[in-house]
């Protein structure tokens, strides 16, 4: 089985961190969202990746073969990109015939049993239900558990379950073949196609595709969301966490800090990740996600995300800064 992951979006929602950094390697709880998800695979024995990768693609695949050095994994670049569907497409030279696909969004953290999925009898998708799917793939599904059929982003949509990013796919030939089809009829090298569009046609040709109904589906895809899952999963880390000790220093869990960081006079927590050879003076900190590298003084912070290689001294308030920047309010 081939695990395909495309991270090869720009994530302008989540600017300006991603202007200097992938999507996909933004932190939350302590490591990046693609750790997240690889992590996840290699517990349930997945071990053969192929990373769809594009804006900052480089940094993708440093980071993977620097973090998973044994890690059986391939890059393909998609260029232009163009949507879900066709940086699978560009896949399709490191995939045999009769493959079996997991594909996994790369901003997108869930919660789902592999060995479960590859013992149901079709292809199947994951699924959740959600007080506005508009914004997401739709699937309508029968009482048998099996998809009828799916839009992207419908207007007025014809069910509440959202696809949340996970595809098993039995018939991977069909699906290349789906996804060409499409590509055919492109009117424009511009014009973008979205996975589910090909799934689309594998249902009219009469493939079946069971559902399943996933745990945690955690879309980190703005500021909001981020925040959200970072602190989800600090909780959900629960007794894992460590305990720190820091001179003059409360740490309130559930709080997760990098190794070298340098902690002095400061509140820090509930619901903070504080990643590497970072140092804070005298401030309090709060539900938050601060990167590498950063230095912050005297400040009080909540509801906020520092990039890495930051410095701010000197303020009260809710803050969205990317890296590399340099603020001073005192």
């Amino acid at each position: 089985m081939k695990v395909i992951i495309p991270v090869a979006g720009i994530g302008s929602k989540l600017r300006p961190h991603t202007h200097t950094q992938p999507k996909a390697l933004v932190p939350v709880a302590g490591k990046p969202i693609l750790s997240h998800i690889i992590d996840q695979q290699l517990i349930q024995g997945a071990d053969d990746f192929i990373f769809i990768i594009g804006y900052l693609g480089d940094k993708i695949e440093g980071y993977v073969r620097s973090r998973y050095p044994k890690l059986r994994a391939s890059f393909v670049v998609q260029e232009p990109r163009r949507g879900t569907g066709h940086a699978v497409w560009t896949a399709r030279d490191y995939v045999r015939s009769g493959d079996e696909l997991l594909i996994i969004l790369g901003d997108t953290i869930v919660d789902f049993d592999l060995k479960a999925i590859r013992n149901y009898p079709h292809s199947a998708l994951g699924i959740k239900k959600v007080s506005d799917p508009r914004q997401f793939g739709v699937a309508e599904v029968n009482d048998e558990g099996l998809i009828i059929r799916v839009k992207e982003k419908p207007a007025i949509p014809k069910s509440n379950f959202a696809l949340v990013g996970v595809y098993y796919i039995r018939e991977s030939d069909l699906l290349f073949n789906s996804l060409g089809e499409i590509h055919k009829k492109q009117e424009s090298d511009s014009d973008e196609f979205s996975l589910t569009d090909a799934i689309e046609i594998m249902l009219a040709k009469g493939i079946r595709f069971c559902s399943f109904i996933t745990g945690n589906w955690f879309d980190c895809g703005n500021k909001e969301s981020l925040l959200l899952t970072n602190a989800t999963l600090l909780k959900r880390m629960g007794k894992d966490l460590r305990e720190y000790s820091f001179p003059d220093s409360i740490i309130i869990q559930p709080t997760v800090i990098g190794t070298n960081c340098r902690i002095n006079n400061s509140i820090i927590g509930p619901d903070v990740s504080i990643d590497e050879n970072t140092i804070i003076e005298s401030s309090i900190i709060s539900n938050s996600i601060i990167g590498s590298y950063s230095h912050i003084s005297t400040a009080v912070l909540h509801h906020s995300i520092i990039g890495s290689d930051a410095s701010l001294k000197g303020l009260s308030q809710s803050l969205n800064i990317g890296d590399s920047t340099e603020i001073d309010f005192s």
